[in-house]
């Protein structure tokens, strides 16, 4: 069984999300872990950690970024880079939350959505330029989107542990 759920795929579509977690051997879990570690690992280095042929290695990342089980991405430090403001808001919404979670990936400033259970029916992370921006993303477009009751903003102070390293089970 499969759904659709917001997520790093592309920008602004929904991935497709299973029911249960992908199948992985112990080569292809290695691999993730090296990854994990450093996304520009070299394949030939990859292929002497875990045991395979750089051709084996090479196939095997093209299946996984294929399938949607890895990513590899540059990931930045939005302060560095001109965004001074980042926050989770927690939605509460009403009627069929799709449309409204359609709605909240297809924002530039979005980089994270999730349906929740709980006191917020959704929770979004974004990152603005500065309060002013993060005000107007709030009073002119997300609290405007049909069927969002309320919203409660999160703005982030400092920023402690953000990690990519969980591994694979």
């Amino acid at each position: 069984m499969t759904r659709t759920a917001p997520g790093p795929a592309s920008d602004g579509e929904l991935r497709v999300v299973r029911s249960r977690p992908a199948l992985l051997d112990d080569h292809s879990k290695a691999i993730i872990e090296q990854l994990q570690q450093d996304g520009r690992r070299p394949y030939a280095a990859i292929a002497a950690a875990v045991g395979l042929s750089e051709a084996a290695v090479r196939q095997r990342v093209g299946r996984l970024v294929g399938s949607g089980v890895v990513q590899i991405v540059a990931v930045t430090d939005p302060l560095q880079v001109g965004f001074t403001r980042q926050a989770m808001i927690g939605l509460r919404a009403e009627g069929n939350l799709d449309p409204v979670v359609q709605a909240l990936v297809d924002m530039d400033e979005v980089d994270y959505v999730v349906i929740t259970a709980g006191s917020f029916d959704i929770l979004v992370e974004v990152v603005c330029e500065d309060d002013d921006h993060l005000l107007t993303l709030l009073n002119e477009r997300i609290r405007t989107i049909p069927g969002v009751r309320s919203t409660e903003s999160f703005v982030y102070l400092k920023l402690s542990k953000q990690t990519y390293h969980w591994g694979t089970r």
